[in-house]
C-alpha cells in the first residue's frame, strides 16, 4: 500500500514540473558563444537578430553552424512538441568601451567630460584599443583623437610632468642631507621618468627623476 501511494505521488510530481524550455534567443547565444570561444572576450556582449524561422522557446538546438567572420549562423531548434525549426540570423558581439566626445588635439589632456561609453562591434575593435575609461581620463593626447571614434594605446601618453627648456627644482636628498638647487631640463619627462638637466649653479649636466611639475631629484 505504502508502495502505491509513493508511485503515484511520484507520478503526480514528475506531470507538475515545468517544460525544460528556454528562450531560443538564450540558446543561440550559448551556442554563439562556444563557437567563437576564447576569442570572445568575457566582457562582450550579444546582438542575436532572426532573419527566418524564429520561435519563442524551445527544448534544445539539435544543430548549429556559424561562419565565424561575419556572424551568420543556422540553427535547428527542436520545441517542446518535437517540432525541429530551422532558425537563420546574425549574432553581432559588442564592447563597451570609451570614446572622444569632441575632437582632441595633441597636448590637451582628457578630461572625464570628454568621454563618453559605447557600444561598437569587436570588429572594429583593435589589439590596441583602450577598453576601459580610466585609462584614458587623466592621459595626454599624443595624436589627434577624433570624435566618437574608438582610441588606440599609443595615441595617447602620460602627462608631462617636466618639459624641455623647463625651469626646474633640483633635489638632492639621502636621508641625512637635503640640498636643493636651480636647474634646467634639457629633455620631456613624465612622472618617474629619467630626465637629463643641468645644474644652473655647477652649469653640470645630470640625469634626475622627474617627480612633479618643475621637480626633478638626483639619486645616487
Amino acid at each position: 500500500m505504502l508502495r502505491r501511494l509513493a508511485t503515484l505521488l511520484c507520478a503526480l510530481t514528475l506531470t507538475a514540473l515545468p517544460a525544460l524550455a528556454e528562450t531560443t534567443q538564450v540558446l543561440i547565444e550559448e551556442q554563439v558563444r562556444n563557437t567563437w570561444g576564447d576569442t570572445l572576450p568575457v566582457e562582450a556582449s550579444l546582438q542575436i537578430r532572426f532573419t527566418a524561422g524564429p520561435v519563442d522557446e524551445a527544448e534544445l538546438i539539435s544543430a548549429f553552424w556559424m561562419d565565424k567572420d561575419t556572424g551568420s549562423f543556422l540553427a535547428n531548434a527542436v520545441t517542446e512538441d518535437g517540432i525541429t525549426h530551422r532558425l537563420q540570423g546574425l549574432a553581432v558581439a559588442k564592447l563597451s568601451l570609451p570614446v572622444p566626445t569632441r575632437r582632441l588635439m595633441p597636448g590637451e589632456i582628457v578630461s572625464a567630460a570628454d568621454i563618453k561609453i559605447v557600444d561598437l562591434p569587436i570588429a572594429r575593435v583593435g589589439v590596441f584599443t583602450l577598453t576601459d575609461a580610466e585609462m584614458l581620463e587623466g592621459m595626454q593626447v599624443r595624436r589627434m583623437l577624433a570624435q566618437g571614434r574608438p582610441v588606440m594605446r599609443q595615441s595617447v601618453m602620460e602627462p608631462l610632468v617636466i618639459g624641455r627648456g623647463d625651469k626646474v627644482n633640483i633635489l638632492y636628498d639621502d636621508g641625512r642631507l637635503v640640498v636643493t638647487a636651480p636647474g634646467r631640463a634639457l629633455t620631456d619627462a613624465h612622472r618617474g621618468q629619467d630626465v637629463r638637466i643641468v645644474n644652473l649653479v655647477s652649469n653640470n649636466a645630470l640625469t634626475a627623476v622627474a617627480r612633479e611639475e618643475g621637480l626633478v631629484e638626483v639619486i645616487r
